[in-house]
């Protein structure tokens, strides 16, 4: 196959803009939520695995922390039971933690694991439940009402927050060669199995690992104005602005906040972008404009 000379200018130009940030990367870790279409489109899938295989192949560490929600909703119609939501978050009761659990850290992790693997990575499948890699304790949502002086506590079940990260196992298979791809479930000291927002574990799962930085694959283009218009940057100060006026809200605030909260704690950059967007993780490491918004302390 004959490749015209402008197309191979634009090959090498491609490369030449790729190999600073591969100079600079090569070694760190990168923690990615993979989540959204970027997760159940099947050109999306394959680019993602791709990508991810890249960037081991040029020294990137990369660690993926996955979400799961339209397939543990499907699996729920198929089998009867009613889908419940407080806030965005999945009321899971026993049955539903039992479901939870085989599609997270069964069907899709191990689907995610395989799509890596047939790209030539090296990818293994853990839950928080491995190596006890996250403790989790028993999320308390409260919601004042207008009328009420103290809080309602609403129940939402085995719905979990983390407490603690223990990435030793996470870092055995780094050294390793290999990349983790981790379920968002945790165990408490009691013993209960909980399901814990991706977007959190990933957060929590960046700052223990001090990662250089943590990526939010989502379904928008990142942060939005109020006319619609991508903010390429934020900072502290500039949160706290824009969920007062309501712009930021909804989804998109648990995302800023752990976002926030991991740079903060020490990683050096989140971004949140479009995982519609193909290759959409490369043209953020590796292209001088990137994609999304950047979150900085």
């Amino acid at each position: 196959m004959t490749v015209s000379s402008e197309r191979a200018l634009e090959i090498a130009r491609v490369l030449n803009e790729a190999l600073p940030y591969i100079r600079r990367f090569s070694g760190r870790t990168v923690v990615i939520k993979y989540g959204g279409n970027a997760m159940t489109e099947e050109a999306l899938k394959r680019g993602f695995a791709r990508d991810v295989v890249l960037m081991r192949l040029v020294g990137i560490q990369p660690v993926v922390v996955h979400g799961g929600g339209p397939q543990i909703g499907r699996l729920l119609e198929r089998i009867g039971k009613e889908s419940a939501f407080v806030e965005g978050m999945r009321v899971t009761d026993r049955e539903t933690m039992d479901v939870v659990e085989m599609v997270l850290g069964g069907q899709v992790n191990k689907e995610i694991v395989q799509l890596i693997n047939a790209q030539g990575g090296r990818a293994v499948g853990l839950t928080g439940k491995d190596g006890g890699l996250i403790r989790a304790r028993k999320l308390r949502l409260e919601r004042r009402g207008p009328e009420t002086e103290a809080p309602e506590i609403i129940d939402l079940g085995h719905v979990g927050e983390v407490e603690s990260v223990d990435a030793s196992v996470v870092h055995m298979l780094v050294r390793g060669g290999f990349i983790p791809v981790i379920a968002p479930v945790g165990v408490g000291a009691d013993g209960e199995t909980y399901n814990i927002n991706a977007d959190l574990v990933a957060g929590k799962v960046a700052e223990v690992l001090q990662a250089e930085k943590l990526i939010l694959l989502t379904n928008t283009p990142g942060i939005l104005d109020r006319e619609g218009r991508l903010i390429s940057g934020v900072d502290a100060a500039a949160v706290e602005r824009l969920v007062a006026e309501g712009v930021i809200s909804g989804g998109m605030l648990p995302k800023v906040r752990c976002a926030l909260e991991a740079v903060q704690a020490g990683v050096n950059a989140a971004h949140i972008i479009d995982g519609r967007v193909e290759h959409a993780v490369l043209l953020e490491l590796f292209t001088d404009e990137g994609v999304g918004t950047l979150i900085r302390a």
